[in-house]
């Protein structure tokens, strides 16, 4: 699905654009068997171990995590993209529906930032360490990266993989706000980075529940957040980012690589094993400044 002129005014306008139904049960489902199947593996080895007593097999996608999570909080840690390195995950980075959107705001020279997540949001009460699991704060994703990448366009690609409603902790926005800059945030311990109070914007907030399929394109200096989770099911979701190839992702010691180049298209990395060697690489070392530029209080 490519945007239309329209599209591309709405989000220049606005800062964001809901692209309904412009994926389909082919371009997300092999994401979520490659979830199921992992969870079903590590449940019978942790029941195997004695971690858990029950596989919690029955029950479905949007639930089954819980149980195992009350039991062994563990697994919670394991299901990020950068530990997770599942093949169909890798492929869906490059996913052509996917990047087609992308590439009317990006441009034909496409990186994937290694600003990438899959959340499966717990219901609140649930999380593994006894706070509630991305129960995000008001923020703008320019302000998780380093300055390097200030002057550069970046864009936020946020989909569901399960719906994502009000009660379950959907996305708010606050809209019209960008190309004001980088407010100033705080790194709070245990409650993540967040715009400071005396910076947040006057303008009210704009809730944006989605469905399977819809995907969500979002400018860096937008500010949202995501409340808890009040529902007794899982919210399930990717979040990634894209920009233009040879511009600094405000990562540069995670891998970045391109999903599709008009002018090189043999750089457009297609090996699975190479990506997960950078990862394992990049997770391997550590840093000597942190991943985000604000100092904890």
């Amino acid at each position: 699905m490519k945007l239309s002129q329209a599209e591309i005014h709405q989000f220049n306008s606005e800062g964001y654009l809901v692209a309904c139904g412009a994926l389909h049960d082919r371009d997300l489902d092999p994401v979520i068997a490659e979830y199921e199947a992992y969870i079903d593996r590590r449940a019978e080895e942790l029941v195997d171990q004695g971690h858990i007593k029950q596989t919690y097999a029955n029950e479905p996608f949007e639930r089954r995590l819980i149980g195992i999570c009350q039991e062994y909080g563990d697994i919670y840690g394991e299901l990020d993209i950068m530990h997770f390195r599942g093949r169909a995950c890798f492929e869906f980075l490059s996913n052509p529906n996917l990047i087609d959107l992308v590439e009317g705001l990006v441009g034909p020279e496409i990186t994937c930032s290694p600003i990438q997540h899959v959340r499966p949001k717990l219901p609140a009460g649930m999380t593994p360490g006894g706070r509630d699991a991305h129960e995000v704060p008001w923020h703008q994703d320019a302000g998780v990266t380093w300055e390097e990448a200030d002057p550069y366009f970046i864009l936020t690609v946020w989909l569901p993989l399960t719906a994502a409603t009000e009660k379950n902790g959907c996305l708010e926005i606050i809209p019209r706000t960008h190309g004001r800059g980088l407010w100033e945030h705080e790194s709070r311990r245990g409650f993540g980075t967040t715009i400071v109070e005396e910076s947040m914007p006057e303008e009210e907030g704009k809730m944006l529940p989605m469905e399977k399929g819809d995907v969500l394109l979002m400018h860096k200096e937008i500010p949202h957040r995501s409340r808890g989770n009040f529902s007794d099911g899982i919210r399930w979701s990717m979040d990634l980012r894209y920009q233009k190839t040879g511009t600094p992702t405000g990562r540069p010691m995670q891998p970045d690589f391109p999903v599709r180049s008009a002018s090189n298209p043999d750089s457009v990395l297609t090996d699975h094993e190479e990506w997960c060697r950078r990862w394992i690489e990049a997770l391997a070392s550590s840093p000597e400044r942190s991943l985000h530029r604000w100092q904890p209080v």
